[in-house]
């Protein structure tokens, strides 16, 4: 049951993990104040009928203690916000904005376990490397039923909870302690598993070299704060590899969810010698991304794999790589996300990621809704035998080899 269930679940760890689908804008952006947009919204909105219902709430509500004038503001905009219905355009609480921080980041408090639900129940997709929680036993499929953290008085049965919520609910300060009844598969008795929290380091990139030695399989996660130091890296090595029996490389973007947008580009830029690789079509102008670099992998063969769980950035590189390099894509459909949101900072610690452009790939397509379909189409199928086998990664290779 675990692994296939496991891989099934991995585009849903990842929208909450790594904010998937969400190709930002690097930088931040100071809001207007009140005072600035006041007049620009005077003369085509009338807020009495806010105020208005904001006085009766706070004069006629039955339970005073409810009435959390910083939670009432925040439900405001995010009504505001919830109105363009642009699944994208949201409001953060400061709360909410320190954690996409961290994700983007890949630094926070934690146990290291990515979240996901098995059968419904929330599991563990696999547990970090080295982390508190795979020091103290954890395995992928383990089905996590409750939640107890003493210090912060939570105790929380998992049954209806949402990734959002148990994500906030494991992760806290470093040194303390969260305490999670385990459900395993093949065992009859449930156990409470005490995981002190540590740092997390959550990698952007991973590399290893499979089929003997011949071919890299050069892993992108998403498109985070140390994506490029750490594909630098990975780059060095891979060129040290270069001649003999060494074949190529597999970009692999399977349920990458995408990050900052330059990222992309950067990316782009090891293997595109010169010219546009992706558009960005604003409100009132298109722009144009261009590399014109090293490009220190551009001799060596390369195919690019993706799944359901490819969007946003990962899209963008793999659909640049195509088009301008004639680079094989293998694997399922991209999600299809093609809109770019900016980061921008609020007062008070708070955020907002806004909508400002539609992505095109170096053509002028727009692949929002519908992804991007390989050039050889191959689902992910468990081998009950070896669990560990990737038919997905293994075609892919063996289109490499083929050339």
């Amino acid at each position: 049951m675990r692994l296939s269930k496991v891989r099934n679940a991995a585009l849903v760890l990842l929208i909450v993990i790594f904010s998937a689908g969400v190709g930002y804008r690097q930088g931040m952006m100071v809001a207007k104040t009140r005072t600035s947009i006041s007049t620009e919204i005077s003369s085509e909105v009338n807020m009495n009928l806010f105020w208005e219902v904001w006085g009766r709430l706070n004069e006629q509500y039955l339970d005073k203690k409810s009435l959390d004038v910083s939670k009432m503001v925040y439900g405001a905009i995010r009504g505001m916000t919830a109105a363009l219905e642009d699944p994208y355009t949201a409001f953060l609480a400061p709360n909410d904005n320190a954690r996409s921080k961290e994700d983007l980041s890949g630094e926070f408090g934690g146990v290291g376990i990515q979240l996901g639900f098995i059968d419904k129940t929330l599991g563990v997709i696999a547990p970090l490397p080295d982390s508190p929680a795979e020091k103290v036993g954890i395995k992928a499929g383990d089905l996590i039923l409750k939640i107890k953290d003493d210090l912060q008085k939570i105790d929380r049965d998992t049954q209806g909870i949402s990734l959002t919520e148990a994500m906030d609910l494991i992760r806290g300060k470093e040194g303390t302690t969260v305490v999670l009844t385990i459900g395993r598969e093949g065992e009859s008795d449930l156990k409470e598993v005490a995981i002190v929290r540590e740092q997390i380091n959550v990698p952007s990139v991973d590399l290893s070299f499979v089929d003997n030695g011949q071919v890299a399989w050069l892993r992108v996660y998403r498109f985070g704060d140390k994506t490029k130091q750490e594909w630098d890296k990975a780059v060095g090595e891979i060129l040290t590899k270069k001649g003999g029996t060494f074949k190529g490389i597999i970009l692999d973007l399977r349920n990458n969810p995408g990050g900052y947008l330059r990222g992309a580009v950067e990316l782009a830029g090891d293997f595109v010698t010169d010219g546009v690789v992706v558009q960005q079509e604003g409100r009132d102008k298109t722009e144009k991304f261009s590399v014109n670099g090293e490009a220190r992998l551009s001799e060596v063969p390369l195919v690019v794999l993706v799944n359901q769980g490819s969007a946003s950035a990962s899209e963008i590189l793999a659909g640049a790589l195509r088009e301008r390099l004639g680079v094989k894509v293998v694997g399922e459909k991209t999600f299809g996300k093609g809109t770019v949101q900016e980061a921008q900072e609020l007062s008070e610690g708070a955020g907002l990621h806004v909508t400002i452009a539609r992505w095109l790939l170096p053509s002028g397509k727009n692949i929002h809704g519908e992804g991007l379909e390989p050039d050889v189409v191959i689902k992910y199928e468990q081998n009950k035998d070896n669990p560990d086998f990737d038919n997905q990664l293994e075609k892919a290779i063996g289109e490499l080899k083929r050339g």
